[in-house]
């Protein structure tokens, strides 16, 4: 039996299934009172996995945190863990410099093959409690880890059901941590070969350099074919685009420019400072150059040039039953038909109601009983580009326009902003 079989087997057999994010904070309590909370498990590399030896635990109000060994935890329960020790005085202390931290050395770093050649990051990592011992299995860099990392872990459900998100690592490919280095700041390295950086979407890839720091991030960027490069880095956030891009010589820029659609390469170089892209203007071909200018002027107009005031808008206390028996009179001529804006005598904005909506509420309900408040909104100043965004993240058919003051100016069309997009100018 292979090694990697092993520590399968354990994890087929286990008692329980523990992720590390999902225990991280918990309180310890000692006799029913809150010592402290949960900030890391020290362990101890076997031949096979590697054992929890010990708990790392924080406390408040600067008292002196706690090593509290594996053998004193009485229960790992959901939302609490009980420990029993005779007193905290001789417990009291930090992680030796040997000590290997699974959150500090583990958690949030990247998985990089022997060749070095590609990146993912490890989000969450899985345990095993069997016969009474903790044990960790795997690395996760899958979505379903990235939502429980940040608190999301009711959304797992719904991502695990995609097989593609199996992106556990067997711990039994990871390489022996360092030790004595104090709070480890490298990578997490694998024993095998995996796919090469070519091989991940770009979206995915996206996703992966937004979360390196500054140094991982260029190293990364800059290994990948122009290609792959341009692609990916239109899928980047505007703000890491601009990181990306300052660090990079204009003889590497260009190229990845030059590969782009005018319209990609226009929302790429609006995210950066003028001057910069300026000069990278200068440099690419005087056609696809005058191409991108006019994406990047378009792309400034306001969105009050294109909204309309051809709404459907009533104020809260109006029952369905008046909407929806003389829905066809009240939708005559307007330009939004899908959605029903909430206001009040003011004019402010107070919510809005889906037509599908609408059409299955009770007919005595008022709109304000079934409005959403949480509105999505442009502003009189908003651009077209930031309309461009809002539909892309949300799939609207229509965003209203507010003032200053939160009152309704109008309403802007999907269809509005996206034909006038750069499609046409390519």
């Amino acid at each position: 039996m292979t090694k990697n079989e092993t520590a399968a087997g354990a994890a087929k057999t286990a008692d329980r299934e523990i992720f590390l994010s999902e225990i991280l904070s918990l309180p310890v309590m000692l006799k029913g009172k809150k010592i402290g909370a949960l900030s890391d498990l020290i362990i101890v590399e076997t031949t096979l996995i590697p054992e929890v030896k010990s708990l790392y635990v924080k406390r408040s109000f600067g008292y002196p945190s706690l090593i509290i060994p594996w053998e004193n935890i009485q229960e790992l329960a959901e939302h609490r863990i009980d420990i029993d020790i005779p007193g905290l005085e001789a417990y009291e202390g930090t992680p030796p410099e040997d000590a290997l931290l699974l959150k500090d050395y583990v958690m949030d770093k990247k998985v990089l093959d022997l060749e070095e050649s590609e990146v993912e990051v490890v989000y969450d990592i899985r345990l095993v409690l069997r016969n009474k011992k903790l044990y960790v299995t795997d690395v996760d860099t899958g979505k379903s880890a990235r939502l429980r990392r940040f608190g999301l872990g009711r959304l797992t459900k719904i991502v695990s059901s995609d097989a593609k998100d199996d992106q556990m690592i067997s711990w039994t490919y990871i390489q022996p941590l360092p030790t004595n280095i104090g709070s480890f700041k490298g990578d997490v390295k694998l024993k095998v070969l995996k796919e090469n950086l070519a091989e991940i979407h770009p979206v995915d890839l996206a996703d992966i350099l937004e979360e390196l720091d500054h140094d991982q991030r260029v190293a990364v960027f800059t290994s990948l074919e122009n290609e792959h490069a341009s692609d990916t880095l239109e899928e980047i956030e505007p703000n890491v685009q601009r990181d990306i891009i300052a660090s990079l010589d204009i003889a590497k820029v260009v190229p990845l420019i030059t590969t782009m659609t005018s319209g990609q390469a226009a929302d790429v170089l609006s995210a950066i400072p003028h001057s910069q892209a300026e000069d990278i203007l200068e440099a690419i071909s005087p056609e696809m150059a005058k191409k991108v200018r006019a994406i990047m002027e378009r792309q400034e107009e306001k969105v009050i040039h294109y909204t309309t005031q051809k709404i459907l808008k009533f104020l809260p206390e109006t029952l369905v039953e008046y909407v929806q028996n003389d829905y066809p009179n009240h939708a005559r001529g307007k330009d939004v038909i899908m959605y029903i804006y909430v206001v009040d005598k003011s004019e402010h904005l107070l919510g809005v109601v889906d037509l599908k909506e609408l059409l299955i509420a009770d007919d005595k309900s008022s709109l304000v009983a079934i409005m959403a408040e949480n509105v999505i909104t442009l502003n009189t100043d908003s651009t077209l580009k930031d309309a461009s965004r809002e539909f892309e993240r949300y799939g609207f058919r229509a965003l209203p326009v507010t003032d200053d003051e939160n009152r309704l100016v109008g309403a802007i069309p999907y269809r509005d902003v996206m034909d006038l997009t750069h499609h046409f100018l390519e």
